[in-house]
């Protein structure tokens, strides 16, 4: 039997892994590639990570533009107050859902920045947009759209900027909203500015100095000569009660500039998910996999995005499908009638075609042995239960081989080979041929009884007289 069939399935096999490979190393860089709102230091003005945004902070400071930090949500729009300010939200999908309406009650003059918002976000700030498609990786374009020019005059000099991710389209009536970037950009203009960029990409240390991104980000930030910047450590709380919402009475906030380094948070916790001691550095979790002391959710489940454990668990259940395809039938097998007489030949081949594609030399050269014994003792008249050794010793006097060799022969070890098993093959057969019967063997047959009177009748042949000698003269 040739290996044919064997190689026809790894050449199905083989492109089909290799595929499912390249696309699962593709969706894990990609992934990787695109850092989320959730993650330690997105877009904080502190962090000089590939993900922060220390780099356009530096830009704005160096331009004259006064960037105040500001860590909680409340601060931060109290911060808007005192005159003309841009509030920079660069993680919307942070906000709590009660300080989200807020945003609608900025005071006049203020620009209000907000990349990448989630759907829930743009309704609960009362903007008429809706997401309009997400593409796969974020695309460099020019801020015109066709014949259209962008109506924002601060992005003009941005001939192109990666901001073309998440596209909007306008939910309210037409001409309520300025789209720029083939959507990645919508302005709604009012007493209150509000812009809504699709993308991450011009705010990061890793991408604002690509295209003209660093001209883009500024330009956008730098309008109102003081640019509030939200950085939240982690989803934000919820307010400590509704009557304390933003008014035109609560007083200014305190906040000056980026704060001391000791006042400084990392962004940790997923969405919708309250930062816990134990989840920061330093904390004392109870385990990998399992909650930690508080009843919290362990921050290795937060660790790896959705997408991680969906892809190991459909990993999961292709190896248990695959295992039960590959494993072989539990219990005995079933006889079966035959529907039509097989020849002897070609049950024998048959069976040896399914012992070589299983390669169960083991039980091939049991099954040899177990006939070849069969036979043996069956010639030799010995009891089908005889020992080993009764049997071996048997063999070797009717064939005159050693006793070792016989035992090794009917009782030896598996051949590790298929050339190992035909030789063992052949020497069975060899060895049944070569085996006669040996007369110490054969029980003694009794002597036929013999009449009185006859020539061989002992007494008869003791009263016959005995033969005279030679020189016998009597």
């Amino acid at each position: 039997m040739t290996a044919q069939p064997a190689r026809r399935r790894h050449r199905v096999l083989i492109p089909v892994l290799l595929g499912a490979l390249l696309i699962a190393v593709t969706l894990v860089s990609r992934e990787v590639d695109q850092p989320d709102q959730a993650d330690r230091g997105f877009l904080s003005p502190v962090v000089t990570g590939d993900d922060g945004g220390s780099r356009l902070a530096e830009s704005l400071a160096r331009r004259g533009i006064v960037v105040q930090r500001e860590t909680d949500t409340i601060q931060a729009l109290l911060a808007t107050r005192p005159g003309a300010a841009t509030l920079f939200v660069p993680a919307p999908g942070l906000l709590h859902p009660r300080t989200v309406s807020y945003l609608g009650l900025l005071p006049a003059g203020t620009r209000l920045v907000l990349v990448d918002p989630p759907r829930r976000v743009l309704d609960a700030a009362g903007l008429s947009l809706r997401p309009a498609g997400r593409r796969w990786a974020t695309r460099a374009l020019t801020p015109h759209v066709g014949d259209r020019p962008c109506p924002l005059a601060d992005v003009a000099p941005a001939a192109t900027a990666a901001v073309a991710r998440q596209r909007y389209a306008p939910t309210g009536p037409p001409g309520s909203v300025d789209l720029c970037f083939a959507g990645g950009l919508a302005r709604l203009p009012g007493p209150a500015e509000s812009i809504v960029v699709g993308a991450s990409d011009p705010f990061r240390n890793d991408r604002i100095g690509e295209w003209d991104n660093h001209a883009f980000a500024t330009g956008l930030l730098a309008t109102a000569g003081r640019v509030v910047w939200l950085d939240l450590d982690g989803p934000a709380p919820p307010p400590p009660e509704p009557s304390r919402a933003p008014t035109s009475q609560l007083p200014e906030s305190s906040g000056d500039g980026f704060g001391e380094p000791d006042d400084q948070e990392e962004l940790g916790g997923g969405e919708r998910e309250q930062p816990t001691p134990d989840s920061r550095p330093g904390g004392d979790a109870s385990g990998p996999g399992g909650p930690d002391r508080d009843g919290s959710a362990n921050p290795l489940w937060s660790a790896f995005p959705p997408w991680f454990w969906a892809l190991l668990l459909q990993l999961a259940l292709a190896v248990l499908l695959i295992a039960a395809g590959c494993a072989r039938r539990l219990g005995p097998p079933t006889p079966e009638p035959l529907p039509v007489t097989v020849p002897g030949a070609e049950t024998v081949l048959g069976r040896a075609r399914l012992y070589r594609r299983a390669r169960a030399r083991n039980s091939a050269a049991q099954t040899l042995r177990e006939a070849a014994r069969s036979r043996l003792t069956g010639r030799l008249h010995l009891p089908a239960d005889a020992p080993p050794d009764d049997v071996a010793a048997a063999v070797a006097s009717a064939t005159g081989d050693r006793t070792d060799t016989i035992r090794q022969l009917l009782y030896g070890d598996v051949p590790e080979t298929d050339r190992d098993l035909l030789a063992l093959a052949g020497d069975l057969n060899r060895t049944g041929r070569d085996t006669t019967p040996s007369s110490a063997t054969q029980p003694p047959s009794p002597a036929p009884p013999q009449p009185a009177g006859t020539a061989t009748d002992p007494a008869y042949q003791a009263r016959l007289p005995k033969p005279r000698s030679e020189g016998d003269t009597r």
